[in-house]
């Protein structure tokens, strides 16, 4: 019988399951953020327009990328409005590795070693590498610019967020490399 806690599970030791990269969803020390967000497409709320049947976005999470392969894909919008969990969910398609920087924090030297890893991943394991970058914005243009090879051959899948507009604010170069998803605010 349920007692309508909807963490009681998690105070008691209960396994709701790891995320993408091993995100604990259902670790009680987890910030709420971290517990509520949802686990798949069905669970999202407010963003329809760029998760229809067919849409870059959906066919990104759920793994299918053409023949091409997946796309990279800079998402675009104000705070609160998914961008984190929407990586989350690509990274989850197909057993993708995901890997998160903030670009508050990091540098070329981080990207550099995400790329080798990637490459690692790949070569070995078959296994393909999500890079989630968040606050791209904040990256200088020669920071950019150490993404490009990566994106170029895909040895990552590259979903940065932006508050700002990447016209303004991401290189022409890794603009035309991706598609530009525009989320609104909930």
């Amino acid at each position: 019988m349920s007692s309508g806690d909807l963490f009681a599970d998690a105070r008691a030791g209960g396994d709701h399951g790891a995320g993408p990269g091993g995100t604990a969803y259902g670790t009680a020390d987890a910030p709420l953020a971290v517990r509520m967000r949802p686990r798949t497409l069905a669970e999202v709320r407010g963003q329809d327009a760029v998760l229809t049947l067919g849409s870059p976005l959906r066919r990104l999470v759920e793994g299918s990328g053409g023949r091409a392969g997946p796309l990279s894909a800079i998402l675009w919008g104000p705070p609160g409005t998914g961008k984190t969990t929407l990586a989350h969910l690509v990274a989850g398609a197909s057993g993708r590795r995901f890997v998160e920087l903030s670009a508050v924090t990091a540098g070329v030297k981080d990207v550099r070693d995400v790329m080798a890893q990637a490459a690692r991943e790949r070569d070995l394991f078959g296994r393909q590498t999500v890079l989630f970058l968040d606050e791209i914005h904040r990256f200088s243009k020669a920071q950019q610019d150490a993404l490009l090879p990566g994106v170029e051959n895909r040895t990552v899948v590259l979903i940065a967020a932006t508050t700002e507009n990447p016209s303004f604010a991401v290189i022409a170069p890794l603009l035309s490399r991706s598609v530009l998803v525009a989320l609104v605010p909930l």
